[in-house]
């Protein structure tokens, strides 16, 4: 039996960040600095003082990429303390005040790293002053401070704003996901409610028939294959998103649903315009309406008609029977979730029988705008 092999620890002077990239290298091009002083002076000591700064300052360097809070001051102070040890025998020491404010700037709030960049101007300016450091030679050095410590401050920043950007795209990719997946939820629900609706329906009627009138019945039963079989193209073309909206189709589908279940059924759809999202809404609203009239209703009469007049699109679906409480169920709540989505309102009247009204006041988007225009009649 082979032992598992153990994973391989891979040593990474930086973290894998690709806002950094190759660029912390770059900037060590500033560290030969310190010695160019003692080049200038041919001091031995001025080299060996320079070249244990430098070995001391590259692990807190490195370590100050990775290094978060309480870690990351003691790294900027750490740097800090060797160029306040180094500058007064080597003026160029103060080039690690400049690499301890690129730490500085990264830090968040921006307050704060405003703060720590004036408390090491503050120093660089005490040290010169106590031992009479000549201008030029630490002038540069107090501009850099707050030239590359605002640099870094405002990549911080803009590094930050796209981290919450990008969490902000998260969450919608996420709201998205779970909308499409209720959308998904309340079409499957409208869809196979009517339809397994219908299908029980005329399957009950043939087997009824099926002795006394075996053509009607044959033709019950073929009619039930073609009713499931549409049922399953709507089924897939509804998980894909691309379901034709049909409002013809659904009230035809609906008529026969009503007169299957022995209700009267009284259709009358006039010359309207719809966008095909307004026409899809619709047409799910006439499934569910259809089929909770045929479920819970017990009416003996049902009337669809779809109206326009004067920019106004009205859906009313209107029966006689008698409605118990509660069997509004989550059919209703989901077609109300549709038509607001679309700008539309839903009203239900209870009086002497049960009527739905789904009214589009605004007149459906141009095709100009990308919007497709259904004329149906």
């Amino acid at each position: 039996m082979s032992t598992p092999t153990p994973p391989q620890i891979r040593f990474r002077l930086l973290p894998e960040d690709r806002y950094l990239g190759w660029t912390p290298y770059v900037w060590l091009m500033y560290l030969p600095t310190v010695f160019l002083q003692p080049l200038l002076d041919r001091s031995g000591r001025g080299w060996v003082f320079s070249a244990i700064a430098a070995l001391l300052f590259l692990p807190l360097y490195f370590r100050g990429f990775w290094a978060r809070g309480r870690e990351a001051y003691l790294i900027i102070v750490g740097i800090a303390l060797i160029g306040a040890v180094l500058a007064p025998a080597n003026a160029t020491g103060f080039v690690f005040f400049v690499f301890a404010a690129s730490f500085a700037g990264v830090q968040r709030p921006t307050r704060l790293a405003i703060q720590i960049l004036g408390a090491l101007t503050a120093l660089l300016l005490a040290e010169a002053l106590l031992f009479r450091v000549p201008f030029l030679a630490w002038v540069w050095a107090a501009v850099l401070i707050w030239m590359v410590g605002g640099v870094n401050a405002h990549f911080a920043s803009v590094k930050e704003a796209n981290k919450e950007l990008r969490l902000a795209r998260e969450e919608i990719e996420h709201l998205a996901t779970v909308a499409e997946r209720e959308r998904i939820a309340r079409d499957l629900h409208d869809l196979l409610g009517h339809t397994l609706s219908l299908i029980t329906l005329k399957s009950s009627l043939a087997s009824r028939i099926a002795e006394r009138d075996p053509a009607r019945a044959i033709t019950e039963i073929r009619d039930v294959e073609r009713i499931s079989r549409e049922a399953l193209s709507e089924v897939r073309a509804a998980v894909a998103g691309y379901r034709d909206a049909g409002l013809a189709r659904a009230v035809a589908s609906a008529q026969q649903m009503l007169v299957a279940a022995g209700i009267e059924a009284d259709v009358s759809i006039g010359l309207v315009q719809l966008a095909a999202n307004e026409e899809g809404v619709l047409a799910l609203a006439v499934r569910e309406a259809a089929t909770n009239v045929v479920k819970h209703s017990g009416a003996s009469r049902c009337s669809i008609s779809v109206t326009e007049e004067g920019g106004l699109r009205r859906l009313l679906v209107g029966d006689d029977g008698t409605w118990r409480k509660g069997d509004d169920g989550s059919g209703l709540s989901g077609m109300r979730e549709r038509v607001e989505a679309i700008g539309g309102e839903l009203s239900i009247d209870r009086d002497g029988g049960t009527e739905i009204i789904i009214e589009l006041r605004n007149p459906p988007a141009s095709t100009g705008a990308g919007m497709p225009m259904h004329i149906v009649a």
